[in-house]
């Protein structure tokens, strides 16, 4: 229980640290988790804790190591490996044996094989933590590569030479031969054991992939598995280096480049992203452990009074400049020597040189492994004795980290600062390319059976273009609404039109109406008067019998026609309330975007509705007209919304190619009137809905498909590189497993 307590207070710092960055982003994440794991550690509410060094080793480094070596820049590590061979091999045993002599000969009390432990223990850098502060400096691809090659094969060469000083202290003899063959066994033996597994694990995961027995399941649980095994094996069976056995597995790992389809891309996916998460709660997990540990280690020597603790800030002092200085040495004279790629000569000696080796220099901190190391020193010789000033190499061991560390955070910015939240544009500039033709391909594909879903599909990719072009500074929101605004004021300017011609032909029609009914009146009384005239003479011809008759014929085709004016008036009161409507709507919008259009529209709908109030107060003195129905208007207004639509698509359409607005938005907003017309005018009944939703996933499998395409044309003319091809095609393969979801 105390151990799951212990495991719980170390995820939960590494949490809280994730949040105190947020608030102090110019300390590094890994500070700041040592912080908090040095407050637990001497805080006594929290458990206490004793580091075994090769559970930290199978636990911790070799899945980090993994994860690394897997996913770094193959091609640049590649370039830049002699460098970084260069560091791990030669720099680690210079460090071993500099400051085993210079910490000898300052404080004879140190041995020189218990200070060459030492130094081995200080040779190599820490893997999580060069990850780590690289993110808050802007690193140029030839450092990063060198740094991160240099932390993943260094751990060898440390963990073998201090094998060798503290067994050189332990029994008093020391045996070079045997310590370089022994050396040149676990150092090759590691590495090909790692090849070898690595062809063995490629091949086993492509044929279960043939075969159809791989699940994301089965794919995640075997992948997490590696590390631990692989390092098992060759750590305690072969006894070879189990942390390049690792290293050299993960970098010939490629099953997961391999094959295509949804199934492979979600188990890519979900790969990533569990990697992701332990990544993370391991590194963090590290500098906590590191934290707790670092009071104990220091703690003893600090309060022993039979040692000075100038001297032991003294020696700090010493080791940590003989570290600094001999790496600044050793990177400046490999970025002398190394050759350019490209012209095949020799940098100049120039303060960008000069800079690109500081940063190197302080971007090698050392960490948990060069403690754990010295956690191992064993407390007595073979005769019996104490091991010579143990503590005292421990408490140098931790302040030696600290300083790196620190010294890491704050030079690194200030010699590189980081400009990561500035995108490439290049590289934005062909993933909008890439897009937009996809945009062109899909719109020759557009058929009256799946339009809909092909306009659905384009307006999703120009918000993609869109996005991009924010990113880099090509596009701006405001671009979007200044169409918006515009759009809804040709709106409001059709419907104004349209409601006045509305209005206008109400006036006409009442007008006829108040004639007719002038007309109907008078009719009645003629003809009561000339009935009474013949019955009075009781005389009638032929001729005026015949007239009668069609007084009486027209007096009906006027109320009939009177029946239709009044049918039309209504139609046109509905049109108007609906136009009304759609306007008090337009106006709303118009209030959040365009403040002045609501004033405009204010003034405008005021006089409008004193003028209807009007016309209502006098057709109901006239009995003129009849409620309107609720059901009559919203049929008015879809019809009107079609008629604006169509309108506005056309006035879209002639704003392609003048510039005023981005071609993308136009694209956008007419597809949105598209599909609203589309509506208006029934096209999209319920009983389709299942149809177009096939037709949308199977045109955003089209799409993805196009892109791929796409990448590869310009993969192989030349255009982009294949890690640049690498990153678009993974940034499709996420789309094509959440397609499903979404839709």
């Amino acid at each position: 229980m105390e151990t799951f307590i212990l495991i719980l207070c170390i995820l939960a710092a590494v949490l809280v640290s994730s949040f105190i960055s947020r608030f102090i982003p110019r300390i590094s994440t890994p500070l700041v988790q040592i912080v908090l794991g040095a407050v637990m550690a001497l805080l006594p509410i929290f458990p206490r804790m004793r580091l075994d060094p090769q559970l930290f080793m199978v636990l911790f480094i070799a899945p980090l190591l993994y994860y690394e070596a897997h996913t770094i820049n193959k091609v640049e590590l590649l370039k830049g490996l002699r460098s970084s061979l260069s560091l791990a091999i030669g720099l680690a045993a210079l460090t071993m044996l500099m400051v085993g002599v210079i910490l000898h000969a300052a404080w004879p009390m140190f041995p020189l094989a218990a200070a060459m432990a030492l130094g081995a223990a200080l040779g190599p850098t820490d893997a999580v933590a060069v990850s780590s502060l690289g993110e808050s400096a802007d690193l140029t691809p030839d450092e990063h590569s060198i740094l991160a090659g240099e932390s993943l094969f260094n751990d060898a060469t440390g963990v073998i030479g201090f094998q060798f000083a503290i067994l050189a202290t332990v029994t008093g003899s020391f045996s070079l031969p045997q310590a370089l063959g022994e050396f040149f066994v676990e150092f090759v033996g590691g590495i090909g054991f790692g090849l070898i597994m690595g062809f063995v694990i490629n091949w086993l995961f492509e044929s279960a992939r043939r075969l159809g027995w791989e699940t994301t399941t089965t794919r995640i649980l075997l992948e997490l598995f590696l590390p631990f095994l692989i390092y098992m094996v060759g750590q305690n069976i072969l006894h070879v280096s189990g942390i390049l056995a690792v290293v050299s597995t993960g970098l010939l790992i490629r099953f997961d480049h391999t094959g295509v389809g949804p199934n492979t891309s979600k188990a890519n996916i979900v790969s990533s992203s569990v990697w992701k998460v332990l990544s993370f709660s391991l590194n963090g997990a590290v500098f906590v452990l590191l934290g707790m540990l670092l009071p104990a280690a220091m703690g003893t020597s600090w309060r022993d009074r039979r040692v000075s603790n100038w001297m032991l800030v003294a020696t700090i002092t010493v080791v940590c400049l003989t570290v600094i200085v001999l790496r600044f040495l050793w990177t400046a004279s490999v970025l002398i020597f190394t050759k350019d790629h490209e012209t095949g000569s020799r940098p100049r000696i120039t303060s960008k040189l000069l800079r690109s080796a500081a940063v190197m220099t302080f971007g090698g901190p050392k960490g948990t492994i060069t403690l754990s190391l010295a956690l191992t020193i064993p407390y007595m010789t073979d005769d019996g004795s104490a091991f010579p000033m143990r503590s005292e190499l421990i408490f140098v061991a931790a302040g030696v980290i600290i300083v790196t560390l620190v010294l890491a955070n704050f030079a690194l910015p200030l010699l590189a600062p980081s400009q990561s939240s500035e995108v490439p544009a290049q590289q934005v500039e062909k993933s909008i390319k890439v897009l937009r033709g996809t945009v062109r391909e899909l719109s020759s594909r557009i058929t009256d059976e799946n339009r809909l879903a092909v306009q659905q599909v384009i307006k999703q990719y120009n918000h993609r273009i869109a996005k991009l072009k924010s990113e880099i500074g090509q596009y701006s929101p405001k671009d979007f609404q200044d169409l918006q605004v515009q759009t809804m004021e040709w709106e409001q300017d059709y419907m104004e039109e349209r409601l006045s011609r509305i209005e206008e032909a109400q006036d006409q029609l009442e007008e006829r109406l108040r004639s007719e009914d002038a007309g109907i009146e008078q009719a009645p009384a003629s003809t009561q008067s000339a009935t009474g005239n013949q019955t009075e003479a009781e005389t009638s011809t032929e001729a005026e019998t015949v007239a009668d008759r069609d007084a009486d014929a027209q007096l009906i085709d006027r109320r009939s026609e009177r029946g239709d004016d009044q049918e039309e008036l209504l139609n046109l009161r509905s049109q108007e309330q609906a136009a009304r409507r759609i306007l008090s709507t337009i106006s709303g919008s118009l209030f959040h975007l365009d403040r002045g259009g609501e004033l405009r529209w204010r003034a405008y709908t005021a006089r409008r509705r004193l003028r209807g109030l009007l016309h209502s107060q006098f057709h109901r003195l006239k009995h003129l007209t009849q409620p309107i129905d609720k059901d009559q208007v919203f049929v008015a207004g879809r019809h009107l919304q079609a008629e604006m639509n169509h309108f506005l698509i056309e006035k879209l359409y002639s704003e392609l190619g003048k510039g005023r607005f981005k071609t993308e938005d136009l694209l956008t907003t007419i597809i949105n009137h598209q599909m609203i017309e589309s509506s208006a005018e029934g096209k999209t009944e319920y009983a389709g809905i299942p149809a177009i939703r096939d037709q949308l996933e199977e045109t955003k499998r089209e799409g993805y498909a196009i892109e791929l395409s796409q990448i590869q044309d310009m993969v192989e003319s030349g255009e982009i590189s294949r890690t640049t091809a690498r990153k678009m095609r993974r940034n499709v393969y996420v789309m094509q497993v959440d397609a499903d979801s979404a839709l």
